[in-house]
C-alpha cells in the first residue's frame, strides 16, 4: 500500500491522476476483503493506464434515477479480473472501482439500505424483508444472490426469483408479498458491459425522497466491504419465487385487456423479441394463451447478457429490431414487439398501408394507448361524462403533448411529472394514500374493479401513463413502467385495429388528422469518463447561467429551469428540483435539456406542431424540416459554450 501511495502521489503530483482518484483508491484498498482491488489497481499504474484509472476512481457511485449504475466490466479488462473466466464470456470479477459496479460498491448500497430500512421499521413482525430480482446481464444474478445473503446475515428475510425476471415484476412481488423493500439488478437497456442496482420502497415504487437522501448518507457511511454476520439463530431466511408467483402477475397482467372478444373475431400475428433479455418469460405463453400468433426470433431467445445479435439491447434504437422486422416480413406478422432486457420498455414496428414495416416511437405508441383506453373505457362506461373529472392520464414533461390534445378531447385532466416513473409512481401513491381508510380496506387485496370504483369515487383513477423513452403502465398494482402489461396493451390496440380494417399507422395518421401533427426527436451528446462528466456538468450549467434569448431565428417566450426555479404540476403540488431546463419558442417549437441520471449523455428533447388543414405528408415534412434546423442551432451553440 505504501508504494502505491507513492506511485499514486506521483501520478497526481505529475497531473496523470484525478485527486479524487488518488483518494478513492485509497478507500476502497482500505476497505477491501481481498487483494484483487490491490492486485488490479497494480496492474493499471503498471501499464500507465491513467484514463483508465481516473475513468473507475473520479467518483463513488451514488444514487441516480436508477439508483446505482456503471461498468461492471472495464474497458480494459486487468489479468486479475478476468481470472479463470466466468459465463458467456465475462470475466471472473466484475470491474474493480468506486465508480464502477462490483461487490465492493453493491455491498455498500445492500448495506446501507438494509441499516435504513431497519431505522424505518419493517412491518412483516419486525423483521425488515426484501425482495431481489435480477435481468440477464453479466454479474446480475451473482449480485442478486449476494444481496439476499447478506440480508440473511443482517437478520432481514429474502425473496429471490429462481431465475431472470422483469423489472415491473419486481415492482409487483413487493407490493403483493408485503415486502419493506426491494432491488432488481439491471442496467435496463444500457450496453453489456453495465450492470445496475436499482432499488424500490414499501409501495413497489422506486425511492424517492425524503428517503433517497438518507439512504444515501447510510451508504455513504459504509466505507468498507468486511462485515460480522449475525449468529445463525438471528438470521434471516431467503425464500424462492417461481412459477406459482408469476402466475399471480400474470393474473394481473389479464387485467389490462379492455375488449377480450376481439381476440375472438380476429387473430393477430405478432412477432416477439426479448433482445436476450427477461420479457419473453412472461409475455409469449401469455399472448398465446389469450389467442395471438406469436412467433420469435430464436436468436433472441437466448437469454444472454452479451447480447450477441445487436448494437445495443434497446428496443427503441431500430436496428435492435432488425431481425424480429425480417421475420415479420416473411412471415406476414402485423407488428413486431420488442422489450429490453429488464423488460421495463417497449418498442414497436407495425405494418402500413403499403405493407411496409414502421417503426413507431415512443410518443407515437404511448399516444394510441392513450387514446384506445380512454375511448374504450367511456364506451365500457368505466369513465362517463359525471365522474371523468377524477380520471387522469400521467405523462412526463418530455413526453408529446399529443397526449394532453387526447385527454382534452375526452374532458379528461392530465398530470405531467419530471423524467423517471418514480415520479409517476409517487403520483399513485399519493390517489392510494387520498381513498379513505374505512373506504379502502387492504387495497392491495381488492380486483381491478373494487379499486378503480374507488379512485372514482374518492380519489383520482389513473387512465394510462407513459414517458417518451417507450416506458408505459396501465395498472397501479405495478409502481413501474412495464413492458409486459404494454405488450398486452398495445397487441389488442393492434387487434382493435385489424377489427375496423385499418393499419396502426393510419390509426396514428387520424389522431394527426383530427388533433394535430406532433413530432418529436430525441438528440444526445455522449461525453464519457471524468472528463465527459465534467464537461456536461460546464454544458448544463451554462444554460441554466446564460440561457439563449433567440434561437434558430425565434424568440424564447417561456425558459423554465426545473433546477432553481418553484415549478408545480398541475395539481398544484411542488415539484422536486431537478437538472432539466425548458425553453419554449415563438413559433411553437421547444426544446428540453438534461443530463442523464444513468449514462454518460446530456439529452435533448426537441419538439414541433402543426394543425393538419390539408395535406399532412405536407405538414409532417414542414414540421422535420423545423426540427432539423432547431438541432443544427442547438449542436452550433453547444460547442460554442465550450
Amino acid at each position: 500500500m505504501n508504494d502505491l501511495s507513492v506511485t499514486l502521489a506521483a501520478a497526481v503530483t505529475s497531473g496523470k491522476i484525478l485527486p479524487s482518484a488518488k483518494a478513492n483508491i485509497e478507500s476502497l484498498l482500505a476497505g477491501s476483503a481481498s487483494d484483487l482491488p490491490k492486485r488490479a489497481v497494480s496492474e493499471l499504474l503498471e501499464a500507465e493506464m491513467f484514463s483508465e484509472l481516473n475513468d473507475r476512481f473520479f467518483k463513488t457511485l451514488a444514487f441516480g434515477t436508477g439508483g446505482l449504475r456503471g461498468r461492471t466490466i472495464g474497458r480494459t479488462i486487468t489479468a486479475s479480473e478476468q481470472g479463470a473466466g466466468g459465463p458467456n464470456g465475462r470475466p471472473e470479477f466484475p470491474c474493480v472501482g468506486t465508480a464502477t459496479m462490483n461487490y465492493y460498491n453493491v455491498s455498500r448500497a445492500i448495506r446501507g439500505l438494509i441499516a435504513y430500512m431497519k431505522s424505518v421499521g419493517g412491518k412483516s413482525g419486525g423483521k425488515v424483508t426484501f425482495v431481489f430480482a435480477h435481468d440477464t446481464r453479466h454479474f446480475s444474478k451473482d449480485f442478486a444472490d449476494f444481496c439476499a445473503k447478506v440480508c440473511a446475515e443482517h437478520g432481514c428475510d429474502a425473496y429471490v426469483f429462481d431465475g431472470p425476471r422483469s423489472t415491473p415484476q419486481l415492482s409487483f412481488a413487493i407490493r403483493q408479498l408485503r415486502a419493506d423493500s426491494g432491488v432488481v439488478i439491471t442496467a435496463s437497456h444500457n450496453p453489456s458491459h453495465d450492470c445496475g442496482f436499482k432499488a424500490y420502497f414499501n409501495d413497489g415504487a422506486q425511492i424517492v425522497e425524503p428517503h433517497a437522501t438518507a439512504i444515501i448518507g447510510e451508504v455513504n457511511a459504509v466505507t468498507s466491504e468486511c462485515y460480522e454476520p449475525l449468529p445463525i439463530a438471528q438470521q434471516g431466511t431467503i425464500k424462492t419465487l417461481g412459477a406459482d408467483f408469476d402466475e399471480v402477475y400474470v393474473t394481473l397482467l389479464k387485467t389490462l385487456l379492455l375488449q377480450p372478444e376481439l381476440l375472438k373475431k380476429t387473430s393477430t400475428k405478432i412477432v416477439f423479441t426479448n433482445l436476450h433479455g427477461t420479457g419473453g418469460h412472461i409475455n409469449v405463453p401469455m399472448l398465446r394463451q389469450l389467442g395471438f400468433e406469436v412467433l420469435t426470433v430464436p436468436e433472441q431467445d437466448i437469454q444472454d447478457g452479451r447480447f450477441p445479435t445487436v448494437d445495443s439491447p434497446n428496443p427503441e434504437n431500430g436496428p435492435a429490431l432488425a431481425m424480429a422486422i425480417q421475420l415479420a416480413e416473411s412471415s406476414g406478422a402485423e407488428i413486431v414487439i420488442g422489450t429490453d432486457p429488464d423488460a421495463d420498455r417497449m418498442g414497436v414496428a407495425a405494418r402500413d398501408d403499403h405493407g411496409k414495416m414502421v417503426l413507431l416511437t415512443g410518443n407515437q405508441i404511448g399516444s394510441l394507448m392513450a387514446w384506445y383506453r380512454l375511448k374504450t373505457m367511456f364506451e365500457l362506461g368505466w369513465i362517463s361524462h359525471s365522474n371523468r373529472t377524477r380520471a387522469v392520464l400521467i405523462k412526463t414533461f418530455v413526453t408529446t403533448e399529443l397526449q394532453t390534445a387526447i385527454a382534452d378531447s375526452f374532458g379528461v385532466s392530465v398530470v405531467d411529472t419530471l423524467t423517471g416513473f418514480k415520479y409517476i409512481s409517487a403520483k399513485l401513491k399519493k390517489y392510494e394514500d387520498a381513498i379513505p381508510s374505512d373506504k379502502k380496506g387492504d387495497y392491495r387485496n381488492l380486483t381491478e374493479d373494487e379499486t378503480r370504483a374507488l379512485r372514482l369515487e374518492y380519489s383520482r383513477f389513473f387512465v394510462f401513463g407513459g414517458e417518451e423513452s417507450y416506458g408505459y403502465l396501465g395498472s397501479d398494482a405495478v409502481r413501474d413502467k412495464d413492458a409486459n402489461g404494454a405488450t398486452l396493451m398495445f397487441a389488442e390496440v393492434a387487434a382493435y385495429a385489424k377489427s375496423v380494417g385499418k393499419t396502426l399507422p393510419r390509426l396514428l395518421d387520424e389522431l394527426f388528422e383530427q388533433f394535430g401533427y406532433y413530432l418529436e426527436v430525441g438528440k444526445s451528446l455522449t461525453m464519457e469518463g471524468a472528463d465527459g462528466a465534467a464537461k456536461i456538468q460546464t454544458l448544463a450549467n451554462s444554460y441554466a447561467n446564460d440561457p439563449p434569448k433567440l434561437i434558430d431565428g425565434s424568440e424564447v417566450v417561456r425558459f423554465r429551469d426545473f433546477s432553481s426555479q418553484d415549478i408545480y404540476d398541475q395539481e398544484g403540488d411542488l415539484l422536486p428540483k431537478e437538472k432539466m431546463l425548458f425553453f419554449d419558442l415563438a413559433d411553437g417549437r421547444s426544446f428540453a435539456v438534461r443530463p442523464s441520471g444513468t449514462e454518460p449523455k446530456i439529452k435533448y428533447y426537441l419538439y414541433g406542431k402543426s394543425k393538419v388543414s390539408g395535406d399532412l405528408a405536407a405538414t409532417k415534412q414542414q414540421v422535420a424540416d423545423s426540427i432539423h434546423a432547431l438541432w443544427k442551432w442547438i449542436e452550433i451553440d453547444a460547442n460554442s459554450r465550450g
